[in-house]
């Protein structure tokens, strides 16, 4: 009955263009009211009147290049949406970041769960609790709870290492191309998996999508992604009754169901009858007196952020190692030195690694060129609103992270910051040095909201280059096309080809 009479309300033409009236008088209004509140922030035409611009940026694959030149075009802040700025100013970037900054995380980081139901450290918006719940977890990721972090790194490369020269070692007469893009994925998700729950998942060992868990996390990239940078899409998908109707559960055999039943897999035994003190990452959570649920849900995150940036770090830096010879050249003679003279040891160690200059540089260098991870990361603006390079900004309105292009600042890193050049970490200007440092550290985001995976993450990328690169010589296949890789805040990369072959006896 309901249904009938609303069908014939719907053909009555007086009353369908009443309402066609209505709903396009809403829109003009709409978008006439989002123009006028930034309207002294410039930026695309469509980005001040509705998502288009964001929504074309987020889908595109390539959200870093769109994003990339737009504060040069436009100012350090320039509009993207109509309630959205983004920035390539790194004192804004601290200002909003900063321990006793009063900006909050924007809705964006809401949509960032994997478990929808549940937040983790990074999703978490009240600042009290993300504060309280980051101290519990820190010590987690500290050597003191959990000795065993060097160990777990050696034991994932030394796994990968194993693959290559079993699987994937050609020869004067036999090519056997290694998707290295893949590979490396492979060897964080172990090495992650090592620490945090004291066994690797086996992607090495069996060469394989352990669980489908890549193809389940980057299926569900574009879409949270979206969610994140368009209010409504979120307030829809994420409501109690979408949720209810077809949100994803513990027993799905794929997508982000499939996550979650291996995040409840991993930590339910820690608190069954017969559970044992481990002395890894989710030992150091239920110490600390994280929940089951909670224990759940950072162990599912931690996967994916201790493997997924880090794997991107390993690869772009990689790239540009063995395809900028001087560099290449550079690397293996430090590395040979260190070899001869003693100060190297099989596995490398992490105090030997940062005594070599050259290394660092290389591994600086590779996070600035390519950052790891380019998502919005918006934050908001407190209720009284900010003034920010003598404009007033309102209270709300998001000012988001233009990550590559900070990296790429011409005042900081000099005029060729488009270049991939190790050499300008090692001038003698120990002041331009540092805040070359300060600057490229904000990939890891920075003060209350920085990452506390960091010290893991340059734990792994002060070991992998040498030690790969002691036993390898790699060549890719195909300069021209030398990857796929595409961007929705992580980025996707394979078809990294390359030939490998046993290092010459001068690399060491």
């Amino acid at each position: 009955m309901a249904i009938s009479i609303l069908v014939t309300l719907l053909i009555n033409p007086t009353i369908l263009r009443f309402l066609i009236t209505g709903f396009f008088i809403y829109v003009v209004s709409s978008s006439v009211l989002s123009w006028y509140r930034l309207r002294h922030f410039k930026g695309p035409l469509s980005a001040s009147l509705s998502y288009f611009f964001i929504v074309k940026a987020g889908t595109s694959g390539r959200m870093w290049d769109v994003y990339k030149d737009l504060n040069k075009q436009y100012g350090p802040l320039a509009r993207i949406g109509p309630n959205d700025l983004i920035t390539d100013d790194p004192d804004i970037i601290r200002r909003m970041s900063a321990a006793r900054s009063t900006y909050q995380r924007s809705g964006w980081y809401s949509a960032m769960k994997l478990n929808p139901y549940q937040d983790s450290m990074f999703s978490l918006r009240d600042t009290a609790a993300h504060d309280k719940l980051k101290h519990r977890c820190a010590a987690g990721y500290a050597g003191r709870e959990n000795p065993t972090i060097e160990a777990g790194v050696d034991f994932g490369i030394a796994g990968f290492i194993n693959l290559i020269r079993t699987k994937y070692l050609s020869t004067e007469t036999e090519l056997k191309p290694l998707d290295f893009g893949r590979k490396t994925q492979y060897l964080t998700l172990d090495t992650i998996t090592k620490i945090a729950f004291s066994r690797e998942f086996g992607f090495l060992a069996t060469d394989s999508d352990v669980h489908r868990y890549v193809e389940s996390t980057e299926s569900m990239f574009v879409f949270n992604q979206l969610c994140g940078e368009v209010p409504w899409m979120y307030s829809i998908f994420h409501s109690d009754w979408m949720l209810g109707l077809l949100g994803p559960k513990a027993t799905d055999e794929k997508g982000l169901g499939k996550l979650m039943g291996l995040g409840k897999e991993l930590v339910v035994a820690r608190f069954g009858p017969d559970r044992k003190d481990e002395q890894d990452t989710l030992g150091a959570f239920v110490r600390h007196g994280l929940t089951q649920s909670e224990c759940e849900t950072e162990a599912l995150f931690q996967i994916l952020a201790g493997s997924d940036t880090t794997a991107t770090a390993i690869r772009a830096t990689m790239l540009y190692i063995i395809t900028t010879p001087r560099v290449s050249q550079a690397l293996r003679t430090e590395i040979a030195k260190g070899i001869r003279d003693g100060t190297i040891s099989n596995p490398i160690t992490h105090d030997e690694a940062k005594k070599l200059p050259y290394l660092q540089a290389v591994i600086w260098e590779g996070l600035r060129i390519h950052a790891p991870f380019t998502g919005l990361v918006p934050k908001e603006v407190p209720p009284g609103g900010d003034t920010v390079h003598g404009k007033f900004i309102p209270g709300g309105t998001r000012i988001a992270h233009n990550t590559w292009a900070v990296l790429r600042r011409a005042d900081i890193f000099g005029e060729d910051a488009d270049l991939f050049r190790p050499e300008r970490w090692l001038g003698t200007d120990t002041a331009q040095t540092d805040l070359m440092q300060r600057t490229t550290e904000l990939v890891f985001g920075y003060g209350r909201w920085g990452c506390a995976g960091k010290s893991l993450a340059f734990l792994e990328l002060n070991k992998v280059f040498v030690q790969l690169l002691r036993n390898f010589d790699l060549q890719i296949i195909y300069p021209a096309a030398p990857w796929q890789s595409t961007n929705y805040s992580l980025f996707v990369q394979e078809k990294m080809w390359v030939r490998v072959t046993e290092a010459g006896p001068t690399d060491g």
